[in-house]
């Protein structure tokens, strides 16, 4: 079941999901997104793989560790995170509102775009 997450909740579930296995954030944003507003790693491991390469990339993935996916606003990565889901990942999130939101909650320094 995909679990929908607010940025500002994202430690509490990182912890939760420590049981499972070391979690870690899929930021599945375009390489020039990122340049306009990126998150920083702090207490997890984070990952870039551009939603349209995740297919070919998919091997580069643990389906046993928790997954929480990150877009802009959440709708791409809600994609992601449904795939996964589909391919037997067992512990997958959608970080709701994407880094839009974690610019409003967790870190106003990110840049909006």
């Amino acid at each position: 079941m995909i679990e929908h997450i607010h940025p500002g909740d994202l430690s509490a579930w990182l912890e939760k999901m420590k049981v499972h296995g070391q979690p870690l954030v899929l930021d599945v944003r375009e390489p020039f997104e990122l340049q306009q507003a990126s998150i920083k790693a702090d207490g997890f491991e984070l990952v870039h793989i551009p939603m349209g390469v995740i297919p070919p990339r998919l091997g580069e993935l643990d389906p046993n560790r928790p997954v929480a996916c990150m877009c802009h606003h959440g709708g791409r990565s809600m994609q992601v995170a449904a795939f996964l889901e589909n391919r037997g990942f067992k512990f997958v999130a959608n970080i709701s509102g994407g880094i839009n939101a974690w610019s409003m909650q967790v870190d106003p320094s990110v840049p909006r775009y």
